[in-house]
């Protein structure tokens, strides 16, 4: 196959199957070529997540973020939506705030940020705050715990180690309650579970060994062939993969790797996988900058991509596709997405919607927090800006280059 070996990007030594520290690696010499695409990521990534943000970090979110729900919505989103919020944003925030500070516009939007979301986790875990959030009650608590501890484990430099020990102390506690509170589902819910335990022996806090076998083991059960794996026993057409399923199988055994070397090889497998189902996904944008509106959760927009944006992030795209290929397409999504009218409501909150405002959209469990997981979407903001991600001149993805008769390369499934 001609494709990068996910092997080259695990080390020989120490940690073994931890990914490089993707801030240092392939950066290019060349001032940027397409700063104004990049300026342009930041912006609407800094719109999507300031309010959210700012408002937390003043112990203002209950009061003032909205709870949109689509119609026959659950009941008792408003007691569940305000993690949703905080751990989505953050887990798709976390690599661009864990770049070295700087002095232009895009440095002070990341410092905003960076200084706010510290003190909207130290909301979060203070009993006395008007924003001390639900981390235990009903089900869903666990996936957006599960999330939140994602954005930490990306970007530990940014959203860890300057929170003070007593702040520390709190949100393990709470971690550690929520594991034992909520029993997660059997399907993809058993990765949510796992993240937690991955997050504790991040931190050195414990973690349950045996609660990651299951939920990784289970998973490698239910994969399905060329990139895909079932949600629980069964497959379902959607973006779940995207959503849950491929990063946070890889972050989970990066974990395990660095802890047990019996994790090594699944580790390297499922990058491999990672990176094949990529390579789909950007097979999937059109010409347009569209793709398919099929399967759950679609309002929670370009996050469906989560795999490509993240395999650019790390350096395993497959060969055939470059960075700029990918810096294209989601460029085009995201421009139809977030400047689609409706998208924003007046006071700058995301709306219920796939393409601007479509509540009847919404599933059941939808609430305004959820939208927020659009954030992954725009991981590649955490390659620096001389990066060739950014830095490359502009090229066509896939599909616009087929339908423009250009010859691509054959596609092919893998069989691992």
């Amino acid at each position: 196959m001609n494709r990068r070996s996910f092997v080259k990007y695990i080390p020989a030594v120490g940690a073994i199957g931890v990914l490089p520290n993707t801030l240092s690696a392939n950066t290019a010499s060349a001032a940027p070529e397409n700063a104004n695409t990049r300026s342009y990521w930041a912006k609407t990534l800094y719109k999507i997540a300031s309010p959210m943000l700012t408002q937390m970090s003043q112990g203002k979110l209950r009061a003032t973020m909205p709870v949109e729900t689509p119609p026959k919505a659950y009941r008792g989103r408003e007691n569940v939506t305000h993690l949703e919020a905080l751990g989505r944003t953050l887990a798709g925030v976390a690599p661009w705030l864990a770049l070295p500070e700087s002095t232009d516009e895009e440095g002070k939007m990341r410092k905003d940020l960076k200084e706010k979301a510290l003190k909207s986790i130290a909301h979060s875990v203070d009993p006395q705050s008007p924003d001390y959030l639900n981390w235990t009650k009903g089900s869903q608590p666990l996936v957006d715990g599960a999330f939140l501890v994602h954005g930490i484990m990306r970007a530990p430099e940014a959203l860890w180690e300057p929170l003070d020990d007593e702040v520390k102390r709190r949100f393990v506690q709470e971690i550690k309650n929520q594991k034992e509170a909520i029993p997660p589902y059997y399907n993809n819910w058993l990765l949510f579970g796992a993240m937690l335990d991955a997050f504790l022996l991040f931190v050195d806090e414990g973690g349950d060994f045996m609660r990651i076998d299951f939920a990784v083991k289970k998973h490698d059960e239910w994969y399905v062939g060329d990139g895909w794996y079932g949600d629980g026993q069964n497959f379902h057409m959607d973006y779940y993969n995207g959503y849950v399923i491929q990063p946070m199988m890889l972050q989970v055994l990066k974990i395990a790797a660095s802890k047990k070397k019996s994790y090594e090889k699944l580790y390297e497998t499922v990058g491999k996988r990672m990176t094949r189902f990529a390579e789909q996904q950007e097979r999937l944008i059109s010409p347009e900058g569209t793709y398919p509106p099929v399967g759950r959760s679609i309002t929670y927009r370009v996050g469906a991509f989560q795999p490509l944006a993240e395999a650019a992030l790390l350096g395993i795209l497959p060969e055939a596709i470059s960075g700029a290929q990918v810096r294209s397409a989601l460029s085009a999504i995201i421009k139809r997405q977030f400047e689609a009218p409706g998208t924003f409501d007046g006071d700058g909150w995301l709306t219920i919607g796939f393409c601007g405002h479509q509540p009847e959209m919404g599933d059941s469990y939808i609430s305004t927090g959820s939208l927020y997981l659009c954030t992954l979407g725009f991981l590649p903001l955490g390659l620096p800006a001389d990066h060739s991600f950014w830095t490359a001149q502009e090229e066509d993805w896939t599909a616009k280059k087929a339908w423009n008769g250009i010859s691509i390369q054959a596609d092919h499934a893998i069989s691992f």
